[in-house]
């Protein structure tokens, strides 16, 4: 492949960005319930009635004050972070209990309403952490890292595992008082799936969003542990994929391989191993990120699109020939092939951050296929921002641009992550 132009591709993604944000500043404020729409829809109409996430909200949060930080136009990007972040504090913080509601009805109330849900799922708590955690990064608002601060103290009060023996990590939810929980939000409560990668990854890049801010010794000391549990109990040491959900005793509940996850947390990792300074853990963590990072390649086609995931026999080497129904196949297998907008906005992250690590020019094909595959595919021109998805023949997949999972943090993130980075591959 012929090497990508740096300086356009670093012109591309900041011009993306921009559309990205004046989309959400456009459609997504809820002018009469106040906060965010909880949905909008591919034609850009508002879903009024709609529920509002705790991690939608967060992720709005992070976003727009990432944004300010990264180009400098406080004017800009931070009236809408304000935003976000008054509605946190007003209504998902639980001042009774401490922590964050999961789930709010569209006039930002909590139960009985259908559709809400009050409980203390550690994946929301971990987002809130994020958000908050930039907000004051960039306006120093004491208000804000007193928040995240307390949402912190409630997570390794209520959630994290003292138990000697079983290393460490989180729990996966609790209900609004952290007693039990009905269910969870992420994984089977009924399968005891109750430590999950997804959960600790997010945790793990929600602390180190704080620990930039706030630095404190135990705090320090759980951005080590969660490391250290990455590296111990969920990667496989064997394959260089992540274990997706195990239970107490970190025992593997269920198999299969998130290709995007594998590629996200091989950039995430590190980024908390150089904010931790650490000489011999951030050279353990540089060696496993590369490992990750060609271990996701086989879940890329040969067009660029990166697969969801892969779960069935063969799981270190799966091919392409293991699909449900394919001839010679003693067990089923279950591919889900969409190109997720979040994935490939990972993809190129993560492979640039092997490029970095490694100079191995296939790293940076691999970065550059996915823009491409990106603009071509998920963009969507006509009525802005990306598609949750298409399918490996490029038909759309999804049906909203905004909703409690779908929101500019992913790509946002990514056309920031990748312009300081292309800049500094430039500078040299």
């Amino acid at each position: 492949m012929t090497p990508p132009d740096l300086r356009l591709w670093q012109h591309e993604l900041e011009q993306e960005l921009k559309a990205i944000l004046s989309y959400w500043q456009r459609y997504a404020p809820d002018p009469v319930n106040g906060g965010f729409y909880g949905a909008v829809g591919y034609d850009n109409q508002p879903r009024p009635k709609a529920e509002k996430g705790v991690v939608l909200n967060s992720r709005i949060l992070w976003t727009f004050s990432a944004a300010a930080r990264h180009t400098g136009h406080d004017e800009h990007y931070l009236p809408t972070a304000k935003r976000a972040f008054d509605y946190l504090n007003t209504y998902f913080r639980d001042r009774q209990y401490g922590g964050v509601y999961w789930m709010l009805d569209a006039k930002g109330q909590v139960g009985p309403n259908p559709g809400t849900d009050d409980s203390k799922q550690l994946y929301g708590q971990a987002f809130a952490v994020y958000g908050l955690s930039e907000y004051y990064r960039v306006t120093k608002h004491e208000p804000a890292l007193a928040f995240a601060q307390e949402v912190y103290r409630a997570m390794v009060k209520h959630a994290f595992d003292t138990d000697p023996a079983r290393k460490g990590g989180y729990f996966e939810g609790f209900a609004r008082d952290w007693g039990p929980a009905r269910q969870y939000a992420i994984s089977r409560k009924d399968n005891g799936e109750s430590k999950t990668m997804n959960t600790h990854l997010h945790i793990l890049e929600a602390y180190v969003s704080l620990l930039r801010v706030w630095p404190d010794a135990g705090l320090k000391t759980q951005v080590r542990g969660l490391l250290n549990n990455f590296l111990g109990q969920i990667i496989n040491p064997r394959t260089h994929r992540m274990i997706l959900f195990q239970g107490d005793n970190w025992e593997i509940r269920r198999p299969g391989i998130s290709y995007g996850h594998d590629i996200e947390a091989s950039w995430l990792l590190l980024e908390a191993a150089e904010v931790l300074h650490e000489a011999e853990l951030l050279s353990r963590v540089r060696r496993e990120s590369v490992l990750m990072a060609r271990a996701a390649l086989s879940g890329v086609d040969p067009d660029g699109g990166m697969n969801y995931e892969y779960e069935g026999p063969d799981e270190d080497k799966p091919t392409q020939s293991h699909q449900p129904g394919a001839a010679g196949q003693p067990h089923a297998a279950h591919w889900n092939r969409e190109r997720s907008w979040w994935v490939m906005a990972e993809a190129m992250v993560g492979f640039m951050n092997a490029y970095q690590l490694t100079k191995d020019p296939l790293f940076l094909e691999q970065s550059a296929a996915s823009w491409t595959y990106t603009k071509k595919h998920l963009l969507d021109l006509k009525n802005g921002e990306w598609f949750m998805g298409v399918d490996p023949a490029g038909q759309v997949r999804g049906d909203t641009k905004i909703s409690p999972w779908k929101c500019p943090y992913h790509n946002g993130r990514a056309c920031i992550e990748m312009s300081e980075r292309i800049g500094k591959l430039i500078d040299k």
